[in-house]
């Protein structure tokens, strides 16, 4: 089994903070350490989430950019097509 390093952290919290924290602590039969650690692994996963998401989001907003593009292109090579087919059923070519 691979060792784990552990680093210690220290930071202050105010003290309405506290007695939420240590409300959930109890109710729950838990600790602040455990607390704290499920709350950061929850904010972790849950910043993952929006990051994807709005990654997601700013690349769908491109591509649909880019297949406007493409669509019209396509648009104006057909009408383009369209107006020599017409030339052609006129003149009876076809």
């Amino acid at each position: 089994m691979r060792n784990k390093s552990k680093e210690k952290i220290i930071f202050t919290l105010p003290d309405s903070l506290i007695s939420e924290v240590d409300y959930i602590v109890q109710m729950e039969n838990s600790n602040r350490e455990d607390f704290a650690k499920a709350a950061f692994q929850f904010y972790i996963t849950q910043k993952k989430k929006i990051d994807f998401k709005e990654h997601m989001i700013k690349g769908y907003k491109e591509m649909g950019q880019i297949n406007l593009s493409l669509a019209e292109l396509g648009m104006t090579n057909e009408v383009s097509s369209d107006d020599n087919s017409e030339g052609k059923i006129a003149q009876g070519e076809y």
